[in-house]
C-alpha cells in the first residue's frame, strides 16, 4: 500500500478520484454531444433522441446492480472493483469512437436506418459507464472510514471530475464536439485504467454493526431488493409500460398511465417519509434512511434529465424560434451546440469548484443532509427562473451557475450520505440499487415527459419539468436524517 493511501493524503483522494473522473468525462461527452450529433448530422426528430436516450438508463437498471451484487463477492486481477472499472473504461472508449462514425457503421453492416446503429452504440456506451460507475464510487467507500473522510472523498471525486468534465464542455464550445469525443476516447482509457495499479483494495468488506445474519449474508433475494426500493416502484411500472409501448409501436393521446404511476410514486414516497428510525435497530434505521434518500434522489434526477435531454430543443425553440423540422443553417446548427456546450460548460465550473472547496467545509458544520438540501431547493429557484428569464444566452449562462450549485451537490454529497445508511459490506449492491434512483427518472423523462414536451407547442414545458421535479426533491431531503 502507497504511503498517501495510508495517510490519505490530498494526492490520493485526487487518485481515488480519477477513475470516476474517466466515466464522468464519458457522460460529459455524452451530455454535450450525443443530441447534438444526433439531430444535426443523423437527423432525428426529438421523440428518437429520446428513444436513444432512453437506452442507456434500461442498461443501468440492470447493469449497475449486477455488477454491484457481483463485484462485493469477487476478487480478480488483485481487486474487487478493478475488473470491472477496466472493462467499462474499454468499452467506455470504444463506444465514443463509434458516435461520430455511426453513418459508416450502419452501412457496412447494411442497416436501412440510422436509429437502430444509434441505439445500439449509446445503450453500449451506457452501459460500459454504467459498469464501471458503480465500482468507480464504491471503491471511495471501501477505502475511506466512515464520516469527515468519506464525505471528503465523494466531494474530491467530484472536485476532479468535475474540473475534467469543464474541460470537456471547454473543448466541446471553442472548438467542436468532434474534437472533444476523439480527445474523450484516450482520456476515457487511461483515467480508467492506469490509477488502478496504484490503489490497494481490501480483500475482506466489513459487516454493518447490528446487522443480522441474513441480511450481511452472501445472497440477497430478489423479494429483499424490490422491498429496498420501494419509493421506486411508480417509476418501475412506468418503466415497463413506456418501453412496452415504444417496443410494440404503440401511442396514446392521454396521459392516464403517467397519472397512475405518479399516484402511485407519492403513496410510496408518503409512506416512507412518515417512517422514522427511532426504536429500530440500527441496520433497520439505515434502511428506512435509504429508501427516504432514494426518494428525493429519485425526483432530483427527472428535473436535471429533462435538462440535459431537451436543452438543445429549447435554445433552438426559445432563443432561436426554430420550430421541429425547420431547416435549421450549418452556422446556426454550430451556435446552438455552442450554446449547449458553454452552457454545460459553467454548469459543470460551479459544480467543479463547489464540493471540496465550499460544500464539505459547510457539511462540517450544519451536516450533509441540510447542506444537500438547500442546495436542491437552489436549483428549483434557477429552473423557474430560467422558465420566465431564459431567452437569452447571456441569461441562460447566468442560471447555469446558479444550477451548477445544486449539481454539485447532487453528484458529491448524496454518495456520502447513501454510504453511511447500509450495510458496508453490500456496498456494490447498495450503490447498484441508488443508481435506480438515478435511470429510472431517467426514463421517465426520456419517455414521458419526450412525449409532452413534443407535443407541447411551447417548449418552456422543459423547466416546468424541471422546477417542480426539483421543488419535490428539496422538500422531501429535508425528511432525511442525519447520521
Amino acid at each position: 500500500m502507497l504511503a498517501i493511501q495510508k495517510k490519505l493524503t490530498k494526492t490520493f483522494y485526487a487518485l481515488l478520484s480519477l477513475p470516476a473522473t474517466a466515466m464522468g468525462f464519458a457522460l460529459s461527452i455524452q451530455i454535450s454531444a450525443l443530441s447534438w450529433i444526433l439531430t444535426t448530422k443523423y437527423g432525428l426528430d426529438i421523440s428518437e433522441v429520446g428513444l436513444v436516450w432512453a437506452s442507456g438508463p434500461i442498461a443501468g437498471i440492470l447493469g449497475q446492480v449486477i455488477v454491484g451484487i457481483i463485484s462485493d463477492k469477487v476478487w480478480l486481477w488483485n481487486g474487487r472493483r478493478r475488473p470491472f472499472i477496466f472493462i467499462g473504461g474499454f468499452l467506455a472508449a470504444m463506444m465514443l469512437l463509434a458516435l461520430p462514425n455511426i453513418d459508416v457503421i450502419s452501412n457496412s453492416l447494411s442497416f436501412g436506418g440510422i436509429l437502430g446503429v444509434a441505439i445500439a452504440i449509446a445503450l453500449t456506451l451506457d452501459l460500459a459507464i454504467n459498469v464501471s460507475f458503480n465500482p468507480t464510487r464504491s471503491i471511495i467507500a471501501d477505502v475511506t472510514p466512515k464520516g469527515v473522510e468519506r464525505t471528503k472523498g465523494y466531494a474530491w471525486m467530484q472536485t476532479v471530475s468535475g474540473t475534467f468534465g469543464v474541460l470537456a464542455y471547454v473543448i466541446g464550445a471553442v472548438w467542436n464536439n468532434y474534437l472533444l469525443i476523439y480527445i474523450g476516447v484516450g482520456l476515457v482509457l487511461i483515467l480508467s485504467v492506469v490509477p488502478m495499479f496504484f490503489i490497494e483494495e481490501p480483500k475482506t468488506l466489513e459487516h454493518e454493526e447490528g446487522a443480522d445474519a441474513e441480511l450481511s449474508g452472501t445472497k440477497t433475494s430478489f423479494i429483499e431488493i424490490l422491498n429496498y426500493i420501494q419509493p421506486l416502484w411508480g417509476f418501475l411500472i412506468y418503466a415497463v409500460y413506456a418501453i412496452t409501448m415504444r417496443l410494440l409501436h404503440i401511442k396514446f393521446d392521454h396521459y392516464y398511465a403517467e397519472i397512475i404511476c405518479f399516484a402511485i410514486t407519492l403513496y410510496f414516497i408518503l409512506n416512507v417519509m412518515l417512517k422514522k428510525g427511532e426504536n429500530k435497530s440500527k441496520h433497520e434505521a439505515g434502511l428506512i434512511g435509504f429508501k427516504k434518500v432514494l426518494a428525493a434522489h429519485s425526483f432530483t434526477w427527472i428535473g436535471i434529465q429533462t435538462m440535459f435531454v431537451y436543452m438543445f430543443a429549447y435554445v433552438q425553440y426559445k432563443v432561436y424560434n426554430y420550430p421541429e423540422g425547420a431547416a435549421i443553417p450549418a452556422d446556426i446548427q454550430v451556435e446552438m451546440g455552442r450554446i449547449v456546450s458553454v452552457s454545460f460548460l459553467i454548469l459543470n465550473a460551479v459544480g467543479a469548484v463547489l464540493p471540496a472547496f465550499v460544500l464539505e467545509p459547510i457539511t462540517r458544520k450544519i451536516g450533509k443532509v441540510k447542506t444537500h438540501a438547500i442546495c436542491i431547493s437552489s436549483m428549483a429557484v434557477g429552473y423557474a427562473a430560467l422558465l420566465l428569464f431564459g431567452f437569452t444566452p447571456v441569461v441562460i449562462y447566468v442560471l447555469m451557475g446558479v444550477l451548477g450549485i445544486g449539481w454539485a451537490a447532487t453528484i458529491s454529497l448524496p454518495f456520502a450520505i447513501m454510504s453511511t445508511k447500509i450495510d458496508q459490506s453490500k456496498m456494490g449492491l447498495f450503490m447498484g440499487l441508488f443508481n435506480l434512483a438515478v435511470v429510472l427518472p431517467q426514463l421517465v423523462a426520456s419517455f414521458g415527459v419526450g412525449q409532452a414536451v413534443s407535443a407541447s407547442p411551447d417548449k418552456s414545458l422543459i423547466f416546468i419539468v424541471s422546477a417542480v421535479s426539483l421543488a419535490i426533491s428539496g422538500f422531501i431531503w429535508f425528511f432525511v436524517k442525519e447520521d
